[in-house]
C-alpha cells in the first residue's frame, strides 16, 4: 500500500483562489486579481470559485509544487510564432488574428508528478564492453605497384551475465498528473526537465495553476519505467560497462514521497464559425503552438457569392450587349467575350468552398493522427 505523503492546503499556503470548470470539470488555483477568467483548458466557461465547505473531498489537500520550469520565451518569439500559426489558413475565421490570439494569452501552468522512492531489487542483465580486434588486409592497386598490406581496427562487444542487488533511493521520478498530459506532450514537444528551479510562490504571479486530474496512486504505474530506467543505467555504470541489455529485476518500493513540476504553456484561442472557442496552447520555453486550425466556411461562402455575383453581372451585360448587336453588329464579339467571361468566373465560384472543405478535413486527420 503507498504511504499516504506529507500535504500542505489546496491552495499551498498562498492567496490563490481554487476555481472549477463547470463545462470541462478542470480545477484551477487562481489569482484573485484575473477574476473572472475563462476555462485555459476549453474557454467554454468561466471559472466559478469553490467555496471551503463545498470543496470535494479529492480536494482538500494537495501536494505542493517542488519545482518549476520558469518561462523564457520573449515576447518578441512568441509573437513571431503566433504570426506563423494564424498567418498560414486561407478563409482564416474573422476571430483567427495574430493581435487577437497575443490579446487573450495566459500564463498557465501544468502539473507533473514528481515522486522520490526507495527501491529493493534483484537485478540481472549482460553488460557489454568495447574492445578492438586489429587485422591486416591484402589488396591489389595495379596503380601502385601490386599487392599492399593495410591494417584495420575493427570496434566489437564482448557480453557478460551480471547478476546483482540494488538497495537505493531517487529523487524526482517524473510520472503524468493529467488525463491528458501524453496528447498535450506530443503537440507541445517534451520539457526538459533538468531546467527546472526550486518552486517560488513569486513564480505564480499572474498565472493559472491547473491541478491534477491523476491521483499518484493513479499515476504511480506510470512512474515506474522511471526507475527502472534509472536503476539499469545505475547497475551499468556499477559494472564499468559500455552497454547494457536485457535488464531484469525484482523490486520492492518504499517510503515514496510525491511533490508537483509545474510546466510553463500560454494558453489562448479563437471563436469559430459555429461560436466556439478554439483552444490554443503555446510551449513556455519554444514557443511551439497546438491547437485546432480552421478555416471559415462563412468566408468562404461568401467569397463564393462575390463570384457568383461578378458572373451574373457579366451574364446580364453579355445579354445587354448580344441584344444591342442586332443593331450594332460588331459588339457581338464584345458579348460573346462577357459571356465566356461569365460562364469561367461562375464556374470558378466553387473553388473557396472546396478550398475550406479541403483544408478543414486535412487538419481534423492530423489532428486525429497526433
Amino acid at each position: 500500500m503507498m504511504p499516504e505523503p506529507d500535504f500542505v492546503t489546496v491552495t499551498w499556503n498562498t492567496n490563490l483562489t481554487l476555481t472549477l470548470c463547470e463545462t470541462c470539470d478542470s480545477h484551477y488555483l487562481l489569482p484573485p486579481a484575473l477574476f473572472p477568467f475563462k476555462c485555459p483548458t476549453c474557454f467554454g466557461a468561466v471559472l466559478i470559485e469553490i467555496e471551503a465547505e463545498h470543496q470535494p473531498n479529492e480536494l482538500l489537500h494537495h501536494y505542493a509544487p517542488e519545482q518549476v520550469i520558469p518561462f523564457t520565451i520573449s515576447h518578441q518569439e512568441l509573437t513571431a510564432h503566433i504570426e506563423q500559426f494564424a498567418g498560414r489558413i486561407w478563409f482564416a475565421p474573422g476571430d483567427l488574428k495574430p493581435e487577437t490570439l497575443i490579446s487573450r494569452l495566459q500564463r498557465l501552468y501544468l502539473p507533473m508528478w514528481l515522486v522520490d522512492s526507495g527501491v529493493e531489487a534483484l537485478w540481472q542483465a549482460e553488460v557489454g564492453f568495447n574492445y578492438e580486434i586489429v587485422s591486416h588486409r591484402d589488396q591489389f592497386d595495379q596503380n601502385h605497384g601490386g599487392w599492399h598490406s593495410r591494417q584495420v581496427t575493427e570496434q566489437r562487444i564482448r557480453w557478460e551475465p551480471r547478476l546483482g542487488r540494488l538497495n537505493r533511493i531517487y529523487h524526482n521520478m517524473p510520472a503524468p498528473a493529467l488525463e491528458q498530459h501524453a496528447q498535450i506532450m506530443q503537440r507541445l514537444g517534451q520539457y526538459d526537465l533538468t531546467e527546472a528551479i526550486s518552486f517560488q510562490t513569486e513564480a505564480l504571479e499572474q498565472a493559472v495553476i491547473h491541478l491534477p486530474d491523476r491521483p499518484p496512486t493513479d499515476a504511480w504505474p506510470d512512474a515506474i519505467p522511471a526507475f527502472h530506467a534509472a536503476a539499469a543505467e545505475e547497475c551499468r555504470q556499477a559494472s564499468r560497462a559500455d552497454h547494457l541489455r536485457g535488464y531484469r529485476w525484482t523490486s520492492d518500493y518504499r517510503d515514496q514521497h510525491w511533490t508537483l513540476l509545474l510546466l510553463p504553456v500560454y494558453a489562448t484561442y479563437y471563436i469559430d464559425d459555429e461560436d466556439r472557442p478554439q483552444p490554443i496552447l503555446i510551449h513556455g520555453r519554444t514557443g511551439r503552438l497546438s491547437g485546432p486550425k480552421r478555416a471559415s466556411m462563412k468566408r468562404a461562402r461568401h467569397t463564393a457569392l462575390i463570384i457568383v455575383a461578378v458572373a451574373a453581372a457579366l451574364f446580364i451585360l453579355s445579354l445587354i450587349l448580344g441584344g444591342i448587336s442586332f443593331v450594332a453588329p460588331p459588339l457581338v464579339i464584345l458579348a460573346g467575350t462577357s459571356l465566356l467571361g461569365a460562364l469561367i468566373i461562375g464556374m470558378l465560384a466553387i473553388t473557396p468552398i472546396i478550398v475550406v472543405w479541403q483544408y478543414n478535413r486535412n487538419s481534423s486527420n492530423r489532428e486525429r493522427e497526433e
